[in-house]
């Protein structure tokens, strides 16, 4: 049962969200050479360890407030299924091992790395409080996510590919407080900015970062385009696919669900699929045009 729980803690779910680190380099073509796909998968390992570690150690500080929650009571150290003390050892195990892991990769990957670790820790403890930097913070562990895959491999990025990433993470970490915000409905959240939202603001905030993330995206495909001098429209074909997500994502937040993304990502068939088409439609890009 303590392993169990151990496990639980770790939110293993929450993994998919360090599959960014790929983003740079799968969109640079490199991935089809093995000494850039081990270093990619074993930053994407770092990452994990090191975002665990932050849940481990979000989870302690907030473990009164959780108690109160109607479903995060039911985590680990707020049951008190996972007691503190082994919580506290298991999370800096977890973080020291995945700062480690990225300095043995490169120093890059490791001030990346040891930089999340700090920003997440920071938002544990101050940020979560202060409304609308706490989205910028969320967001702002995405876009780190995706540099980490670009340093580890060396990989150029293009200022719209950070653009786009950080205007879709916006989007995403908007989406999941509208969602709870919905759910628990106004004045009566547990959250600390949560009471400080309307659903007002943070629709528009949506309707922003949405159209934002789909202009960005559509200039960094062309972009990719006319600098790997494809003669083929796999680029600009993949825009079809992301905005097509994105709408659905929408949709999804408007029918009252996004309070977890990913539970909605591994759910939803049609974000499954969608997400398919684009990776085959932008792989040919990358590797047949």
């Amino acid at each position: 049962m303590m392993l169990r729980a151990i496990v639980r803690e770790a939110r293993p779910k929450q993994w998919t969200k360090n599959v960014l680190v790929f983003a740079a380099p799968g969109a640079a073509g490199v991935l089809d050479n093995w000494s850039f796909l081990w270093k990619t998968v074993l930053a994407f390992v770092a990452f994990c360890l090191a975002s665990s570690g932050t849940y481990y150690w979000n989870d302690i500080h907030d473990v009164e407030a959780d108690r109160q929650h109607p479903t995060k009571r039911n985590r680990p150290i707020a049951s008190g299924a996972l007691p503190l003390p082994v919580a506290r050892v298991v999370g800096t195990a977890l973080l020291v091992g995945g700062i480690g892991l990225s300095f043995g990769l490169n120093w890059q990957l490791g001030v990346v790395t040891t930089g999340y670790v700090v920003l997440t820790t920071t938002y544990s403890t101050v940020l979560k409080h202060v409304a609308v930097v706490d989205l910028v913070a969320v967001a702002a562990g995405f876009v780190l996510r995706a540099i980490a895959g670009a340093v580890v491999t060396d990989v150029r990025m293009s200022t719209w590919f950070v653009l786009c990433t950080s205007f879709g993470s916006l989007f995403i970490v908007t989406g999941k407080r509208f969602a709870e915000l919905r759910e628990l409905g106004e004045g009566s959240s547990t959250r600390a900015t949560l009471d400080e939202y309307t659903l007002t603001f943070l629709q528009t905030v949506l309707s922003v970062s949405v159209g934002a993330t789909l202009v960005t995206y559509c200039i960094w495909a062309f972009e990719v385009r006319e600098i790997s001098g494809s003669s083929w429209p796999f680029y600009e074909l993949s825009i079809v696919p992301m905005l097509t997500a994105l709408l659905r994502y929408t949709l999804i937040l408007e029918q009252g669900h996004g309070a977890a993304p990913e539970e909605i990502f591994a759910a939803d068939r049609t974000l499954q699929i969608l997400g398919v088409v684009w990776a085959i439609v932008f792989g040919l890009g990358v590797y047949v045009g």
